[in-house]
């Protein structure tokens, strides 16, 4: 999904400090949120001041004491607001709910009143636990499949997927998967050059296993027809083939006419715009992660004509390939 224009709407960032959370995973998400907040400031002329308000929240407004016994001040308790994140933590999940009842009333609340939350790792749990996630898709840290899965039936969970989004819920499986929600979120109430800058600024040297991107797509499968989510999921794992439309509807029991009708009324999107909006944002990931070359990517993607390929990434970005890429590498 492209935003191509900043959001107004984020003014409050809160991050949940809770006892035995990792401080790491916890400062990661703060020191992103902080300097995209100071790049957004400069963008507008505005100088070098704090945007938003980016804070450290506990359920009893008390200091938290991290998993390497760090006391941690937090800046206050659970008020609204625009983002809240969820950090991994490392304690018996059963003795947090216990502590802190009043976490899952507080992100039902915000998930009404139109928060986006997020979580990593172990922090998922908390989601999964207050039924926003039920029916959902979603991922968590390999370690935890096998519990999260026997506790939480009612979840989609996803083994094979690092990021999955839904419904203004995100899950990230762990830390560089994390970094690369916050990038995706700063796009999203920023805009592309305070993430470019951002992701400049701290992720030049992470090296993935995974290619990041894909996301948005998640609000596009909360929808009740069952065959159209299949052919989702199977043109997310088969987006760089070569097929045609015509047979993916005849596998399906569809004529083709009945599967365009169908696939735009489920996602609102036309199956090949879909498509190529697949293809772009994993692209978009190998640009700025990789230095493969452009025809290496656009074959990659699905593409056999590089001019082609191009042009299409510049009608999806208002860049070339080159130009995408050349905002991640040039300096700050």
């Amino acid at each position: 999904m492209m935003f191509t224009q900043p959001s107004a709407s984020l003014r409050r960032v809160s991050i949940l400090a809770i006892d035995k959370v990792f401080a790491s995973t916890l400062m990661q998400a703060k020191d992103f949120f902080h300097l995209a907040s100071l790049r957004y400031s400069k963008q507008l002329g505005l100088g070098l001041q704090p945007m938003f308000d980016i804070r450290l929240v506990s359920p009893d407004s008390q200091p938290v004491d991290s998993f390497s016994n760090v006391q941690l001040p937090v800046d206050g308790g659970l008020d609204d607001a625009d983002v809240i994140i969820l950090p991994a933590y490392w304690d018996d999940f059963d003795n947090l709910l216990q502590r802190y009842p009043q976490v899952l009333p507080w992100l039902r609340e915000q998930h009404a009143r139109g928060a986006v939350l997020c979580a990593e790792a172990s922090g998922v749990f908390w989601l999964a636990e207050s039924g926003l996630l039920d029916g959902k898709e979603a991922t968590t840290y390999w370690r935890f499949f096998n519990s999260f899965a026997e506790r939480f039936p009612k979840i989609r969970l996803n083994q094979d997927k690092h990021l999955t989004d839904a419904d203004n819920i995100y899950c990230a499986g762990g830390a560089t998967s994390a970094c690369d929600l916050y990038i995706y979120l700063i796009e999203r109430f920023c805009g592309a050059n305070v993430a470019r800058a951002v992701s400049r600024d701290i992720l030049y040297e992470v090296q993935r296993n995974y290619t990041p991107g894909r996301m948005g797509f998640g609000g596009q499968k909360l929808h009740q027809d069952l065959i159209i989510l299949q052919i989702q999921h199977w043109l997310e794992e088969h987006f760089a083939d070569k097929f045609r439309f015509e047979d993916v509807a005849r596998n399906h029991g569809m004529s083709i006419r009945n599967f365009m009708r169908r696939f735009q009324g489920a996602t609102g999107d036309k199956p090949l715009h879909y498509l190529q909006r697949l293809r772009i944002e994993t692209a978009k990931g190998l640009l700025s992660s990789t230095r493969k070359s452009i025809k290496t990517i656009s074959y990659e993607v699905g593409y056999d004509d590089a001019s082609f390929f191009a042009r299409l990434f510049r009608q999806h970005t208002e860049l070339s390939p080159n130009q995408y890429r050349q905002q991640f590498m040039q300096e700050a």
